[in-house]
């Protein structure tokens, strides 16, 4: 019995990317399937799309379109990963900023994304600042509240260790409390670079009609639904490629013990 559990074990450790390759070609599937009954007339087959994905990668479409989308996005991400995470270590350190900050970002956490997007226009109106602050403005509170959690669970046992050695406030902070909270930092990271493109294609889509939301809006006002589908696509593609690159990032730098899972 011990060695069935084993060899199973075993098995699913040495193909892991057959498992994920056999999903997504499920799902690929399912869509071809979805596309050619088809469940709608504006619900293109995946053959179209990537067909479509595919001259729009050759033609320069999607390299026009991500400059101008990556400017607010890169720089969106940044401002919110900075500040998120100072924000949920000095939370996470301090019980009167805990008190002060922790409300604030869960009503921002809370609050419906579509419906505050327009109100920037009235504030910030529809260039470059607009979209940065509603790329902030989704990102921010997912990466400082992941931060604090992961600041304020740290085991009590690392703490009462590295005060038995003796070690500074500043040591432990750097050594002891980010490290021991730095999956759930980097979950908050990765949770708000995703929000981070949400906020960026919503700005496009409803403030300023330009990159990859531009994309969307014109090939579904014409009705190429294929390349629609395709600029959707290519967002999920990116979304998913940093989300990757970022995670292994954090298995780099702060959980060595994972990097041979």
């Amino acid at each position: 019995m011990a060695s069935t559990v084993v060899a199973r074990t075993g098995a699913l450790s040495v193909h892991p990317w057959v498992l994920r390759g056999a999903s997504i070609l499920f799902v690929l599937g399912l869509w071809e399937w979805a596309g050619r009954v088809p469940v709608s007339i504006a619900f293109p087959t995946c053959s179209e799309t990537l067909a479509a994905f595919g001259s729009m990668l050759v033609d320069g479409t999607f390299a026009a379109a991500y400059v101008e989308t990556a400017g607010p996005l890169i720089v969106g991400v940044l401002l919110a990963g900075i500040g998120g995470v100072v924000a949920g270590l000095v939370m996470g350190l301090s019980p009167r900023a805990e008190w002060f900050g922790l409300p604030v970002f869960i009503v921002l956490q809370a609050s419906p994304s579509a419906a505050i997007v327009p109100l920037i226009t009235f504030v910030y109106g529809i260039g470059f600042a607009a979209k940065v602050f509603a790329v902030v403005l989704l990102s921010a509170p997912v990466i400082a509240l992941n931060s604090y959690r992961g600041i304020a669970n740290t085991p009590k046992s690392l703490l009462e260790m590295s005060n038995s050695f003796l070690a500074t406030r500043r040591q432990r902070v750097r050594k002891v409390v980010v490290p021991a909270g730095s999956g759930l930092i980097f979950a908050g990271l990765r949770l708000g670079l995703a929000q981070g493109f949400t906020g960026a294609i919503l700005a496009e889509l409803i403030i300023t009609p330009t990159g990859v939301g531009d994309l969307i809006t014109y090939y579904r006002s014409v009705a190429d639904y294929p390349r629609m589908f395709a600029s959707i696509l290519s967002i999920i593609l990116v979304a998913s490629i940093t989300i990757t690159l970022l995670q292994r990032v954090e298995l780099k730098l702060f959980r060595p013990e994972m990097r041979a899972l």
